[in-house]
């Protein structure tokens, strides 16, 4: 099948990959043709773990190419999947302008009929008002059929996620769209992948419920983790007896700074504004984004306790994304941590395996250090941020001998609090008891 996919971003790129591992023939367009030429000379703009692989055996294979003319992309393609960006507006909206400008141009290039799929998460509505602006620009004789199939690719597992998902949602009204889909979704059949076919609404709303359910998630077990603190409770021993039940289940109960990264923060302020349009209040996930801004907060007061005068403290950031395995250090609680360390005067020196060279374009002066030893030396504190592998297991003896002073704030408990006092840290947590 031939599958124009629109957008090179990380959604774009990895659905693209993937499709063309299928078997599919995919062009991937994007309007900035720097990024095109790049990608054409395999060259990767996003980390994530076997994607540069991926893409260099399907373009070797010649199932995979880059361009920047998206007309002849589109008449080529049957299936079209618009994965461009939905940034959030002043009020948290989700600004749809790059979504409709792409559905005008592919509406008005098609010669045929065409499935136009959004994989952009965008908000309850935004179906309908694809198929009234492909109403207005389709050429006479040309046909469409409008798909909603959003995205539930987790960075840095993204690969895997695409290719064995928890579930592939199809949203359309139309039968002979919803027919190709699962053609194109063929080989998730074979290993009994679960399909939900269903309106374009409901599968619009499921990618935000999802979103919202599990950053609700994780705000109550902060707030559970800042109560435990208050009344000798362990966080761990809570979460984990929490989800032992099964109707809860353990997954996104551990504490720390708080959920960052591309979706979660955009999504649930989303789904906060566009329920105001519809004269309806979402107090729940209200509570959670409030929650969350709050959790960085407490993170910043953590280290300011333990440190004291922050002014020109050397402070050793290690974790700059988001999460592990990712480069994306969008909406990352490092972001408001570094920026308030440096407001307060600290000396900020930093290590993260993948996202430096993100980071050195928001903090050009701040001292960026080849691994957490060096991040480590001379720092009156080092900051726990991410929890990347390699900070599970370093040489915590070497750590403690770099440091002017043997200050640990760990803001995602990476390691025991009886551990590290025995070694002779001076040693913060979240949630959990320290003396």
């Amino acid at each position: 099948m031939h599958i124009c996919i629109v957008g090179t971003g990380y959604v774009g790129l990895v659905t693209g990959t993937c499709f063309a591992e299928f078997g599919n023939d995919v062009v991937c367009v994007d309007n900035d043709g720097a990024k095109i030429r790049r990608l054409q000379e395999g060259q990767i703009p996003i980390y994530e773990p076997g994607l540069e692989d991926l893409v260099s055996k399907n373009v070797k294979e010649g199932r995979l190419s880059f361009a920047d003319d998206l007309e002849s992309a589109v008449s080529q393609a049957l299936v079209v999947f618009v994965a461009v960006g939905t940034p959030p507006g002043e009020d948290g909206s989700a600004d749809l302008r790059h979504v409709e400008q792409v559905v005008r141009d592919v509406a008005s290039y098609s010669n045929g009929y065409k499935v136009i799929v959004t994989k952009s998460t965008v908000p309850v509505g935004c179906g309908k008002k694809i198929q009234e602006v492909v109403r207005n620009h389709a050429k006479p004789g040309a046909s469409f059929g409008i798909v909603s199939n959003p995205e539930f690719l987790r960075e840095g597992s993204a690969i895997e996620d695409f290719m064995h998902p928890n579930r592939v949602i199809i949203g359309a009204d139309s039968s002979e769209a919803i027919a190709i889909m699962k053609e194109l979704y063929s080989p998730l059949y074979l290993i009994e992948t679960p399909f939900v076919i269903t309106n374009i609404e409901s599968a619009e709303l499921i990618k935000y419920a999802a979103n919202a359910f599990l950053a609700t998630k994780i705000s109550f077990i902060n707030e559970i983790a800042n109560f435990c603190e208050k009344v000798g409770a362990d966080v761990h021993h809570v979460a984990k007896g929490m989800g032992l039940d099964r109707r809860i289940g353990s997954k996104f109960l551990h504490p720390g700074p708080g959920f960052g990264g591309s979706c979660f923060p955009k999504d649930t302020r989303a789904l906060v504004e566009f329920g105001k349009e519809a004269d309806f209040a979402f107090r729940i996930t209200k509570a959670a984004v409030e929650v969350n801004q709050q959790q960085n907060d407490f993170m910043v007061s953590k280290i300011k306790h333990a440190v004291g005068e922050l002014n020109s403290k050397q402070i050793g950031v290690l974790g700059l994304s988001f999460k592990p395995n990712t480069n994306d250090i969008r909406d990352a609680p490092s972001r408001k941590i570094i920026d308030e360390l440096l407001r307060n005067g600290a000396l900020v020196k930093a290590f993260d395996p993948a996202a430096m060279t993100e980071a050195k374009a928001i903090w050009p002066d701040i001292d960026y250090c080849v691994n957490m030893y060096e991040a480590a030396r001379q720092s009156d504190a080092l900051v726990l941020v991410t929890e990347w592998n390699q900070f599970r297991s370093m040489d915590l003896d070497r750590i403690k001998s770099n440091m002017r002073k043997p200050v640990i704030i760990d803001l995602r408990n990476i390691y025991e609090p009886d551990k590290m006092r025995q070694i002779g840290f001076d040693y913060t947590c979240v949630g959990r008891p320290t003396l």
